[in-house]
């Protein structure tokens, strides 16, 4: 085998192990992030009625993709929200 075959191979591995591993760690977050944004929301913070209804739209599209185990469009969903709500 060529070193530049074994280097190949050797990247695919790690990039294979890598995602495997993401996905649940992903999987994980989502729930943290809706309990985030729901106690920022009981608050009733001061947002445009324009900004809140996109939040509670990228909840619920968040939770949507939790449930489908498509994470990391959840992740990317409430990530917005919580932009918006100005919450880390």
């Amino acid at each position: 085998m060529e070193w530049g075959e074994i280097m190949l191979k050797s990247t695919l591995i790690a990039t294979a192990l890598v995602a495997a591993f993401a996905t649940p760690a992903f999987a994980f977050h989502c729930p943290v992030d809706m309990k985030a944004i729901d106690a920022e929301l009981a608050k009733n913070p001061q947002l445009s009625a324009a900004d809140m209804a996109k939040v509670k739209e990228l909840r619920a599209e968040g939770e949507t993709h939790h449930k489908a185990a498509s994470h990391q469009k959840s992740v990317d969903a409430l990530a917005e929200a919580k932009k918006i709500l100005k919450i880390q």
